[in-house]
């Protein structure tokens, strides 16, 4: 099993940035593949991007393409997300998730076995 605690969150202005972290426990971290979602207030949880245990494979979202950018540290036992041109749709809660199969589907939600609790995430005007 593996422990996700994500951090980073926080209120931006629209156009800015900032980097989530998703820190794993456990030493066969780098066997995961991991993704990021998203729940915006009153909406359903949302893929945002999946990276593969070894970075070499990286997928995003419609939404966040040419914006956000995953990778990975697994010496550090880390993900990140790294959010830039934010939007104020971008606004929510944001997940990261741990798949041990690594044939999972990357961006549903039924391939990730593990979460985290969650970071906030607001962008104003």
């Amino acid at each position: 099993q593996v422990q996700l605690v994500e951090s980073g969150g926080g209120l931006v202005q629209a156009g800015g940035s900032l980097r989530l972290s998703c820190a794993g426990s456990g030493r066969t971290f780098s066997n995961y593949a991991m993704a990021w979602f998203r729940r915006a207030a009153g909406k359903e949880r949302e893929w945002v991007a999946a990276i593969s245990w070894n970075g070499g494979s990286r997928y995003y979202g419609d939404a966040v393409k040419g914006r956000f950018t995953i990778s990975r540290d697994n010496a550090k036992n880390t993900v990140f997300l790294q959010m830039n041109s934010l939007k104020i749709e971008d606004t929510a809660v944001y997940y990261c998730a741990a798949d041990r199969s690594g044939s999972g589907v990357p961006s549903l939600e039924s391939t990730f076995a593990f979460w985290g609790q969650g970071t906030q995430v607001t962008v104003s005007s």
